[in-house]
């Protein structure tokens, strides 16, 4: 995990960091007695920086050459880009400009949260189907409602102080934090991957076989990174084939049936720990959880007791309150 602090009230240094950190730009205005303040938490591609500004600060940059997601705290934020004028307030998480473009804008007196990751990232979980397919764009900067604007900021929010706050998190961690962002991002921002996905799935290909062979696929690599274009080459269908299987035969999503299958092998771990061994926070960020109080909720809901309690049975102790192994969350199979 890459950390990296910077305060000053001096225009000229800012200017040189925020060129260095984001991208090429000039930027004008009059700091005042604090002047700027930005910290970064970066890890594997995935970065999320807090920046606080005391006065309204103008810049004309370059390009970010990343998506860049912006949740405004205080202040406000204008975008000026190609003549427009949109003002973005508290509350409001957008993305600050296209990749690939140059942007201009003001910031006045804010106080914001950016995150960032490859543009490539939301050609990945899209469900544009198996083949090879044009990059996937965000066509609109706002969220499509305040539901899914509300969804975006809580998942800033969850990586800025859960995921790359922990200097234990590890390489799961991060890459499934930055998969899911790249995924509630679609959800909740205009992009080309809506119009093409909401095209008539054949049922053959929603099928039980189909169902079948994702689940074998994931319960095969759940310990590394995989995603939903992932599970949809192993199974030979597109990605929504893959949803549709998984939501009529299985009533769940294919990632959340991931998220079963790691609870299942955490379970197994805390069950075979040694005394002196890995705890319950090195177990569950093992197998992805990066929320602690998240991880002991889902996992008291399916073996009906905290994971601590786990950890401290003996292994020979048999079949307790906790019940034997996860078979429901990890068994092949269908409902």
């Amino acid at each position: 995990m890459d950390t990296l602090f910077f305060e000053s009230s001096s225009l000229e240094a800012t200017e040189e960091f925020l060129s260095r950190a984001y991208a090429p730009m000039r930027i004008g205005g009059r700091p005042k007695e604090t002047g700027a303040h930005i910290s970064r938490s970066a890890a594997e591609g995935l970065s999320v920086d807090r920046l606080d500004f005391d006065y309204t600060m103008s810049y004309d940059a370059g390009a970010l050459e990343r998506v860049c997601l912006i949740t405004v705290h205080r202040g406000a934020k204008v975008d000026t880009t190609g003549g427009r004028h949109e003002v973005y307030g508290p509350g409001e998480t957008f993305l600050i400009a296209q990749p690939d473009r140059p942007y201009t804008g003001e910031l006045r007196a804010a106080r914001y949260t950016i995150a960032m990751f490859d543009p490539a990232l939301l050609t990945e979980v899209a469900a544009t189907g198996a083949r090879q397919q044009e990059p996937v764009r965000i066509t609109g900067s706002r969220a499509v409602d305040a539901a899914a604007n509300r969804r975006l900021g809580t998942t800033v929010a969850f990586l800025r102080d859960h995921v790359l706050s922990d200097p234990d998190a590890g390489g799961l961690v991060v890459a499934t934090a930055a998969r899911h962002l790249a995924a509630v991002t679609l959800s909740a921002l205009p992009n080309t991957a809506t119009a093409a996905d909401d095209h008539r799935v054949d049922s053959r290909d929603a099928s039980t076989e189909t169902l079948r062979r994702a689940m074998a696929f994931i319960e095969d690599h759940a310990h590394r990174d995989i995603g939903l274009a992932d599970i949809a080459a192993a199974a030979s269908v597109t990605p929504r084939a893959v949803q549709y299987a998984f939501q009529r035969h299985a009533g769940t999503t294919p990632l959340g049936y991931v998220r079963r299958v790691r609870l299942a092998h955490a379970h197994a771990d805390l069950k075979a720990a040694a005394p002196g061994g890995p705890g319950v926070t090195a177990i569950a960020l093992k197998w992805g959880f990066a929320h602690q109080g998240r991880f002991a909720a889902a996992y008291r809901g399916v073996y009906g007791v905290p994971p601590s309690v786990t950890l401290r049975a003996r292994p020979d102790a048999g079949s307790g309150p906790e019940g034997g192994p996860g078979r429901a969350a990890g068994e092949r199979g269908t409902r």
